[in-house]
């Protein structure tokens, strides 16, 4: 069931900025296309394999675009076989070395992720700015409140947003000299108050797409409240084209929060949408365990639907309405399951989760298969009309 529908529901419309399209590989960003969600690998790039196999479980997990660092010649070396390996564009992170920027463009990287300040002289910028052109591939200008240049921090005494941004315009200076445009922007910080100003003073000033993320935001709790605070805020201010999370978790951790942000959000949906109790004295059934289990089972399901898992009938029906599918706790083990909101059967303990995933698989492929009926109907009308 569709829980936003624009103008339907005006308190959760989002009026996005507008913002020029650039393309990173062939994914869109910017320009009103769907906000991405990036991850980083943290395995040294020269293992391939290594590299590969985390790049393979950040797609299961859905990201768009993967960012791997190249720190030396090895690891520019090892990316021609990471990319032609992975199945999402990769960017190549690159510091103060600006070789490494023209061996990662050469190599097929689908953008590169510099500070045009640390890469050296200007004739150094228009190198790797030359290479980027050649291999038609994306800049991403990353500013961080951890490096800002030793001039601006004078001029400013702290970092703060206005240094910040103005770190950014100068780092786009460098690239428009150039006549170079295919760059989107990034001005991260720790603390969630820097970086949000900054992107919304950024976001008044320049047209190009913006790269949103707390930096070193922490583990996997503390950083995912930062994270959901900082991002969450600017994409609802309708600011903000492509997304990271930054964890000291597994990378496919950090792409399945910047979805659970999007989902919250009614931005970007992919699979199931779980909305469950805290539990209490009143549960029917054991909810944090059996939610616990739902998530991991259900991992496999990208189709966008809902779940509701609630152990009793205070809020249980009121929530089944509004979900594709509900589970209610109920008593003596006899617990209420609702289909496209609609009581439909009880369920007992055994079994219930093998049951729901059931259900759950069978909603997601009935989906599926009207969704390829429309866009075959679609395909029909529009051969007619030619």
């Amino acid at each position: 069931m569709s829980d936003h529908n624009p103008g339907l529901r005006p308190w959760r419309d989002i009026a996005r900025r507008n913002s020029r399209q650039i393309m990173v590989g062939n994914v869109p960003v910017g320009g009103g296309a769907p906000v991405t969600v990036q991850t980083m690998t943290n395995t040294l790039t020269h293992d391939i394999k290594g590299t590969i196999d985390q790049i393979r479980r950040c797609e299961e997990a859905g990201v768009d675009i993967i960012r791997v660092s190249c720190p030396d010649e090895e690891s520019t070396a090892a990316l021609k076989q990471i990319v032609r390996a992975a199945r999402v564009p990769i960017v190549a992170d690159i510091h103060f070395h600006y070789k490494r920027a023209l061996e990662a463009a050469d190599a097929g990287a689908a953008c590169l992720r510099i500070n045009p300040g640390n890469i050296g002289s200007s004739a150094r910028v228009k190198e790797v700015v030359d290479a980027a052109k050649a291999n038609n591939c994306a800049i991403r200008i990353g500013v961080n409140a951890g490096s800002l240049e030793r001039d601006l921090l004078e001029k400013y005494g702290e970092p703060c947003p206005e240094a910040l941004v103005e770190s950014a315009l100068d780092h786009i200076k460098l690239l428009q000299d150039q006549d170079f445009h295919e760059y989107k922007v990034a001005v991260k910080a720790s603390d969630v108050f820097l970086a949000v100003a900054a992107y919304m003073q950024l976001a008044d000033a320049v047209d190009c797409p913006l790269h949103l993320g707390i930096t070193e935001a922490g583990g996997l709790i503390g950083g995912t409240v930062k994270s959901a605070i900082g991002i969450g805020n600017l994409l609802w201010a309708g600011v903000g084209d492509t997304i990271r999370v930054s964890l000291s978790a597994e990378p496919e951790e950090e792409v399945r929060v910047g979805y659970e942000i999007l989902k919250s959000l009614g931005i970007r949906t992919r699979g199931v949408k779980v909305i469950s109790c805290p539990s209490c004295a009143r549960q029917g059934f054991d909810v944090i365990r059996t939610v616990q289990a739902l998530e991991e089972r259900l991992q496999h399901i990208h189709t966008p639907l809902s779940l509701s898992v609630l152990g009793c009938v205070v809020n249980g029906p009121g929530e089944a309405r509004e979900t594709d599918i509900g589970l209610t706790g109920g008593g003596n083990g006899k617990h209420m399951v609702y289909l496209s909101g609609v009581t439909d059967h009880t369920i007992q303990d055994e079994n219930m989760i093998d049951h729901i995933v059931r259900l759950v698989e069978t909603k997601a492929a009935e989906i599926e298969a009207a969704s390829a009926e429309s866009d075959m109907t679609d395909a029909g009308k529009a051969e007619a009309a030619e």
